[in-house]
């Protein structure tokens, strides 16, 4: 009898502990699909409006980063627009630090915006430029009223003319000089003139 006894206990540890070992499985597979499909998180670095591909803007932000570790133009602006005397540093290795997604307490968006209408620009200017011109309105603190691009951030953003989306080599020259721009920010450059 005390073996009769001893087997069904035997049964019952062992379907108990059969139990358990279920029990944790579905658990952790339950962690395990909770964690793949649960809240969806946003990609990181970029929220791009633009014809180009997420892999494009980062291959642009490489780029920059690449230009910045070996020079840095801290007037090109005030170059053009006052014939100021250039202030170029050395480059920063520190850009290599420097990604959208970790520097940002948001994203960055990249969007094209309308250029201004040729009318509008002579109206406000008294210069002649056909259309489309390749230049947006510049908000403040902008040094001037229209640019080709410019970038924002406090609330993390860069904008260019979208006369510029379709050629690639100049769109690629504006939104990576953005991006220098915004590289520059983030480790405390001066870019008033840039």
């Amino acid at each position: 009898m005390q073996s009769e006894v001893s087997r069904a206990d035997g049964f019952l540890k062992a379907g108990i502990e059969a139990m358990r070992l279920q029990s944790r499985i579905a658990i952790l597979l339950a962690l395990v699909l909770a964690g793949c499909g649960g809240r969806a998180t946003p990609p990181a670095g970029f929220i791009n409006y633009t014809r180009h591909s997420d892999a494009e803007l980062a291959s642009l932000w490489e780029s920059a980063q690449q230009n910045l570790s070996q020079q840095i133009d801290l007037n090109p602006l005030e170059q053009e627009l006052n014939n100021a005397a250039p202030q170029i540093v050395s480059g920063d290795a520190r850009v290599w630090t420097v990604f959208p997604q970790t520097v940002f307490p948001h994203q960055l968006v990249v969007s094209s915006q309308a250029d201004v209408s040729s009318a509008a620009f002579y109206l406000a200017t008294g210069t002649t430029r056909p259309d489309p011109t390749g230049l947006i309105s510049c908000p403040q603190p902008c040094n001037v009223n229209y640019a080709p691009a410019y970038s924002l951030y406090n609330q993390p953003a860069t904008r260019y003319a979208a006369s510029w989306e379709s050629s690639s080599n100049n769109f690629d020259v504006l939104v990576e000089y953005e991006f220098e721009n915004h590289i520059l920010n983030a480790l405390g450059y001066d870019t008033r003139w840039r």
